[in-house]
């Protein structure tokens, strides 16, 4: 959107950009990184998280991630410019909002941090397969040893049946 001229001449050099690039670089990225990091951490350590405390971890992540973030939206489209020491008074509700957001962000990352550590010790095993997917990397036990299966693996259903529930329609 900031290719787009007329909206790209009233925003350059103000918040506008720096919400941007954080809502694609944090929202994207980290977002993509966290869900990765919980869907692969049964097989990685072979120990299972409270899946309630991940689903409030991602509640309040993304509470934390739109109340940092949009509010610079909006003062960038005020004129509120980048690089500055001090802020006018006008933006003070804006930038507060933002801060608050931070901190909630900040506890956000702290929850998963906390219950994945405790999974390793107290959090009871995850089995080879908890997700019931049908890929060949959860036919191995979690963790994985060292040269993952004693026999190649026979193949047996069609590409791209993702759950149990497609393979009883198909097979």
């Amino acid at each position: 959107m900031l290719a787009a001229i007329a909206v790209d001449v009233h925003v350059t050099d103000t918040y506008f950009v720096v919400a941007h690039f954080h809502y694609i670089m944090v929202g994207g990225t980290i977002m993509g990184y966290m869900g990765a990091l919980h869907y692969w951490w049964p097989k990685m350590t072979g120990r299972m998280y409270p899946e309630s405390w991940a689903k409030l971890a991602a509640l309040i992540i993304f509470v934390g991630f739109n109340l940092t973030f949009f509010p610079q939206f909006l003062l960038g489209y005020l004129g509120m410019t980048r690089r500055i020491h001090e802020y006018q008074p006008e933006f003070q509700v804006l930038n507060v909002m933002s801060t608050a957001g931070a901190s909630i962000l900040a506890v956000g990352y702290l929850l998963p941090f906390t219950y994945l550590a405790w999974s390793l010790r107290y959090a009871k095993s995850a089995g080879p397969n908890p997700w019931g997917a049908t890929g060949l990397e959860w036919a191995t036990s979690s963790p994985p040893p060292e040269f993952n299966f004693a026999e190649t693996p026979i193949v047996t259903l069609p590409p791209y049946i993702y759950s149990r529930k497609e393979t009883e329609v198909v097979g």
